[in-house]
């Protein structure tokens, strides 16, 4: 640390925190802190985007969160990868670009977090990006984070046919599901710049590491918000086996993620009482509802067979992963330089539903997320979710000591709407794949296999099969005055704390339709507006945001 006083600290540099750092220190007289438990890694891992499971299997970058075991899952437990680097989940994440609908936002309002509204986010969204496309009313043209496409789709004849049994399915064609319309069957964009993973720590903290005013600190561990009665004074930090204390003269901002936020501040004395006392914490401040109300998406992996050898699993093997490896470490370009999510969807898991709830990821492979199991020969998969749980579950902390990791749980299932939305999921999911224009290439039905057809076979699948999309939020909500479950009021406050803020997935009131990647980067930008004190961005007057019929 160049001293030990700053303006602003920011603890985590993570899809939010690289954010905020830039934001916050482009003034040259104000001094920031960043603070990251992770190090820095240019890994190819990290760098290849085909790379993106050996990403998340790097033991060093990942806070190998696990939940407990699960209720509605017979008792299974599901991995929670977080990042643990700079860049934090954006550089091990699978760099799939969704902002989330519309009316996610309007939602979000409407649970108390005023201003929050779709119209009033679009123009963060667009300030932080720059999209391949260009600059319209609802793309940047001059943000930092390049976004775009991947460079296979003209190659594989699996995602056209995949985008046009949807069609024949009788879904509508999106040009963009970040532009004016999500719902329908297009392409998926990702975080890929010149065939390179473009993370938070590239797009945004790369640039502003040169600056005076800006301190980096890695492998540091916060401890504790330090306060001096209700006022945050800064944080005690553990770097080496030495304790350190940093001192924030206006602000600290947590920005530690949809679980390291909540158990910092639980670990600071702020929370809920009885949680607290359990873990031998003194209670500062209680407020009941830090590290409730966690949410996450789930997902499964429905896979066929493939009739043509044009799948990615020829490259599965040693050898093909070498000449993948070679050719991107040459010219950053090929099958290296790509998610090869290139292809999806959103939809309504019924026609009830007022915007989509349903996500599909087109792969043309058969292979668990994190590369392990590769089907024998040929297959392709779509990877199905449900991105509106009803089910809410908690963070809680052990200990005061950050060694030790909280215990997680999402109750996953327990809600009888999301199991009922998981039956219509499937059988959506197979009308689709059951179209002529996928004929040629489909083969026999892996997952869930062609004995799964009742309500109850479905059920058990799904409960035996589901997986974690890693995308938690949830667990530092925001909400109005006079919400007391409510953890930050709709400027990112922490209620009843002077010069504490949270910035990250964990304010989210509701878990948006989709990655989690791009919003918590517009959530960070527009609070980086509040805590500057400038004037917030709004959407062009007069602009439709919305398809007539969404």
């Amino acid at each position: 640390m160049r001293c030990s006083r700053y303006d602003y600290i920011v603890v985590g540099a993570g899809s939010a925190g690289c954010v905020l750092a830039n934001r916050l220190s482009a003034a040259p007289e104000r001094r920031v802190l960043l603070v990251e438990a992770g190090g820095r890694d240019n890994s190819l891992f990290i760098r290849m985007p085909a790379a993106l499971s050996q990403a998340m299997r790097l033991r060093r970058c990942n806070w190998g969160f696990v939940s407990e075991p699960e209720p509605g899952l017979s008792g299974r437990r599901l991995d929670c990868p977080r990042g643990k680097v700079l860049g934090g989940s954006s550089s091990i994440n699978g760099m799939v670009y969704v902002r989330g609908h519309g009316r996610d936002f309007d939602a979000w309002e409407g649970l108390g977090a005023a201003g929050w509204n779709y119209g009033n986010c679009l123009p963060y969204f667009r300030r932080a990006e720059t999209w391949q496309g260009g600059a319209d009313a609802f793309r940047g043209g001059d943000g930092p984070l390049p976004t775009g496409g991947g460079n296979n789709a003209r190659r594989n004849p699996l995602y056209s046919a995949f985008v046009a049994a949807g069609l024949e399915a009788g879904y509508a064609r999106t040009q963009d599901c970040n532009g004016y319309r999500q719902e329908g069957f297009g392409a998926l964009p990702m975080t890929v710049d010149d065939g390179v993973r473009a993370s938070t720590a590239r797009a945004y903290l790369a640039p502003a590491r040169a600056r005076p005013n800006l301190s980096v600190i890695t492998g540091a561990t916060a401890e504790t918000v330090l306060c001096d009665g209700t006022v945050a004074t800064g944080v005690r930090l553990r770097r080496g086996g030495r304790v350190v204390e940093a001192r924030a003269t206006k602000e600290v901002i947590l920005a530690a993620g949809a679980i390291g936020s909540p158990a910092l501040l639980q670990r600071s004395g702020i929370g809920p009482a009885d949680v607290l006392s359990d873990a031998g914490v003194p209670l500062r401040h209680e407020l009941p509802g830090v590290g409730e109300n966690l949410q996450d998406h789930l997902e499964v992996y429905c896979q066929y067979r493939c009739l043509e050898p044009i799948t990615l699993n020829a490259w599965m093997n040693p050898l093909g992963k070498a000449l993948i490896g070679l050719r991107w470490l040459l010219f950053r370009d090929g099958l290296g330089s790509t998610n090869h999510f290139e292809a999806g969807a959103f939809l309504r898991s019924a026609p009830e539903r007022e915007w989509p709830d349903v996500q599909l990821h087109f792969l043309p492979a058969a292979v668990r997320y994190d590369g392990t199991q590769a089907l024998r020969g040929h297959g392709f998969q779509v990877h199905l979710g449900h991105n509106r749980p009803r089910g809410r579950g908690w963070v809680r902390i052990v200990s005061p000591d950050a060694a030790h990791p909280p215990r997680i749980r999402f109750n996953y299932l327990t809600h009888a709407d999301d199991v009922r939305a998981w039956r219509d999921c499937v059988r959506l999911l197979r009308r689709i794949v059951g179209q002529r224009a996928l004929a040629r290439y489909r083969g026999e039905e892996l997952q869930p296999g062609g004995d799964v057809v009742s309500d109850a076979a479905i059920d058990r699948w799904v409960r035996d099969s589901v997986e974690s999309a890693y995308h938690p939020a949830g667990a530092c909500r925001m909400g109005d005055a006079g919400d007391t479950a409510a953890v930050v009021d709709p400027e990112c406050r922490v209620r009843g704390l002077e010069r504490l803020r949270v910035v990250d997935s964990s304010i989210f009131p509701a878990v948006t339709n989709g990655n989690l990647n791009a919003p918590t980067i517009m959530v960070a930008e527009r609070a980086a507006d509040m805590i500057l004190g400038r004037p917030l961005l709004r959407a062009d007057e007069g602009l439709e945001l919305y398809p007539p019929d969404a």
